[in-house]
């Protein structure tokens, strides 16, 4: 698995579209709210071109690409913390994803009715904000009563949890972020363990017209705005674009992007720019059967790296030999690399970047 996103908006936005879109599925998106009556899973491959050089290369029977999986849920209304709607049910199915994709909309249409009847996005976003913070306090509360409940033991430990846990609700009960609170290391390891919704980074898709992908809309400048104020990412889709895109053949797909004025499809830069939001990269293994891609944070050791495929190869990790992808491409194959000397041998310390092809020595 790359890396999963949960998608949060309020109904008619066009998030079950959306969603329908970047997994070639067939969710129900009628024009009306609540059509997505549970949470829906799709899971999608990451393209990457890389991989067809590697796979003429490595002359590989079978690739296998990275993904990433959507988590789509029922809109979310105001209230429905207090068991308005339907999006409150499924706000659990988001806890443990990486990313939020909040759909935002910023499209006129007669015969999809706005469930506030105004456009205003800023107000929108703030809604569900709203709501995502609630279930955090709901969250934070559970945790609370465990905590008091130690603490009637004397456990200093416990006590100062209470004390923390009391701090952080009042700063969301105030109306911020989970992820805008300072906390020390002790505090953000008990945070982590909350899964709170409002700690996640959030990628924010301004859902145009499709006559407004290549325009300033003012309606998508507003979002622009309001992400980049919190560190955000915005990115300008149309939900319907998408949808014809993806019935096109794949040879056909970039000639119907470039008559629209657009270099990739919505898919592409929700992925290009989810890399980029957590900090990921893709590494490659290969072997006589198989070429695979793997998603890794960026930043991590040979060892994390040899996790990602089995625990027993990061407990028995012993070294790591590493190609260079641009090298291979330019020598054409590995026993040229070799015969120059440019395949290395690293140990536990060694940082694993982007593109690297990686053979794992170990132990069990």
């Amino acid at each position: 698995m790359g890396f999963n996103c949960g998608i949060v908006g309020l109904p008619n936005s066009g998030k079950s579209t959306l969603f329908n879109a970047l997994t070639k599925s067939s969710v129900p998106a009628e024009a009306h709210p609540f059509c997505t009556i549970s949470p829906n899973i799709g899971i999608v491959t990451v393209p990457d071109e890389r991989l067809l050089k590697l796979a003429a290369i490595f002359k590989s029977p079978k690739v296998i690409p990275t993904t990433i999986e959507f988590v789509d849920i029922a809109g979310l209304v105001k209230g429905a913390s207090k068991g308005e709607g339907l999006g409150n049910q499924f706000l659990a199915k988001i806890r443990e994803v990486d990313a939020i994709i909040h759909t935002v909309r910023c499209f006129e249409s007669e015969n999809v009715a706005h469930v506030y009847e105004t456009l205003d996005p800023v107000r929108d976003i703030e809604i569900v904000n709203y709501e995502l913070i609630l279930k955090d306090i709901e969250t934070v509360n559970k945790a609370l009563s465990e905590a008091r409940n130690k603490s009637k033991s004397g456990d200093k430990k416990y006590k100062a949890d209470v004390e923390f846990l009391e701090v952080f609700k009042s700063h969301l009960s105030s109306g911020k972020l989970a992820k805008d609170f300072q906390a020390g290391i002790l505090e953000s390891e008990l945070l982590q363990k909350l899964f709170l919704l409002t700690s996640k980074p959030v990628l924010f898709i301004a859902n145009v017209n499709e006559n407004k992908l290549t325009t300033d809309d003012p309606c998508f400048l507003k979002v622009k705005e309001y992400a980049e104020g919190i560190g955000s990412i915005v990115l300008k889709i149309s939900s319907k674009i998408e949808c014809e895109i993806i019935e096109l053949p794949d040879e056909d797909q970039k000639v119907f992007l470039e008559d629209i004025g657009l270099s990739e499809s919505g898919l592409n830069k929700i992925i290009r720019n989810g890399y980029e939001l957590l900090d990921l990269i893709t590494f490659f293994t290969h072997n006589e059967k198989e070429l695979r891609a793997w998603t890794l944070e960026k930043g991590l050791t040979a060892p994390k790296a040899a996790g990602k495929i089995h625990s027993d190869f990061e407990k028995g990790f012993i070294k790591a030999e590493v190609t260079k992808i641009d090298d291979l491409i330019k020598y054409g194959s590995e026993n040229s690399l070799k015969e120059s000397g440019l395949i290395g041998i690293h140990g536990h310390d060694y940082i694993v970047h982007d593109g690297d092809i990686i053979l794992f020595k170990f132990h069990v």
